[in-house]
């Protein structure tokens, strides 16, 4: 396991890698706390935030768009974005529009259309991102983690495969592995930089098979990663999945992580010690889920160390509180070693 002790004064680098709503809810915390201009570098924590978003959607207005199109799964690159945005309210509205009505618009975000229209005219989906990005004025980076058109493909525990990131979701069935098809896939190069000059990586939370580790099966950016003199942390999910990662503890899922990775890559580990109120239960529970066991002595078997806090928001669905996350990821990782 990495251990760092780098005193510094500068604002901190930090990547965040995955997709989804989770990946969504960290950088909406952190984006309050990034210095966008120099004069900003004296009181704002963050120097740079980048997110490593994966491109493995197939459902939806993403997969229909990638399909007819033939372009990277727009949704998640696009949800950042927003996440990451100036004027959320405003900008963010319109990205996120969904067309009620329409032969071929039904159900496309104006977001995922402008990012498909606008890879046509540059040819290149990444270029796309940056400018889009620029339109939105986001605090903040964002790069898909790879620029090739990959299948997520699952094995499951009968010895079933499972092609799509959509008919993995659905299968309700224990997963074994899941891999990338081609099974060779290169990284964006900035995607390496990033982790290179990185003080902190973030990975997760989210969906564990179809968010996390699509990112994390490129070999590249493992090893970057591993190479790293960054803190790497793992944020724990709050609730299991049924099929995916039915009764799954924490340990379980980084033990998941490392048998498709590498071992040792992580050195914390951040887990919500709020409990779940029993309405929520109730209702997670009729859908097969429940809240994520901490197994707090198997991550120290493992030699992880925990950051706990009260993360949870529960006011109709369980999520993480993006602003109580942000302030534990600040306090712990980031304001006290910039005062080394």
């Amino acid at each position: 396991m990495k251990k760092n002790s780098y005193p510094r004064q500068r604002p901190v680098r930090i990547v965040a890698l995955g997709g989804g709503t989770g990946l969504s809810t960290v950088l909406r915390g952190l984006k309050e706390y990034v210095a966008e201009r120099k004069k900003e570098k004296a009181r704002r924590p963050i120097g740079d935030l980048a997110a490593v978003v994966t491109v493995t959607d197939d459902g939806g207005s993403s997969g229909r768009l990638r399909r007819e199109y033939r372009v990277l799964p727009p949704g998640d690159i696009r949800n950042c974005m927003v996440a990451l945005s100036k004027d959320e309210h405003l900008l963010g509205q319109l990205f996120q529009y969904r067309f009620p009505a329409g032969r071929g618009l039904a159900g496309h975000s104006f977001g995922n259309l402008f990012l498909t229209a606008l890879t046509n005219v540059t040819g290149d989906f990444p270029k796309a991102v940056q400018v889009s990005a620029r339109v939105l004025a986001i605090r903040g980076r964002i790069f898909p983690s790879t620029d090739q058109n990959v299948t997520l493909e699952a094995e499951l525990e009968d010895g079933t495969r499972v092609a799509g990131e959509t008919n993995i979701s659905r299968s309700r069935k224990a997963i074994r592995r899941v891999r990338l098809v081609p099974r060779r896939v290169q990284p964006v190069p900035e995607v390496l930089a990033a982790i290179r000059e990185a003080d902190l990586i973030l990975v997760g939370p989210g969906s564990l098979y179809t968010s996390i580790l699509p990112n994390l099966l490129i070999e590249q950016v493992v090893e970057a990663i591993a190479h790293s003199r960054a803190t790497c942390v793992y944020i724990a999910n709050l609730m299991t999945q049924p099929g995916e990662t039915q009764h799954y503890s924490v340990a379980d899922h980084v033990r998941a992580i490392y048998d498709h990775t590498r071992k040792g890559l992580f050195d914390f580990v951040v887990v919500n010690r709020k409990p779940v109120a029993p309405r929520m239960l109730r209702r997670y529970g009729a859908q097969g889920a429940e809240p994520v066991d901490p197994s707090f002595a198997v991550l120290e078997q493992m030699g992880l160390s925990c950051v706990t806090g009260d993360l949870l928001q529960q006011d109709g669905v369980i999520r993480h509180d993006q602003r109580r996350l942000a302030r534990l990821l600040l306090d712990r990782f980031i304001t006290r070693r910039s005062h080394a």
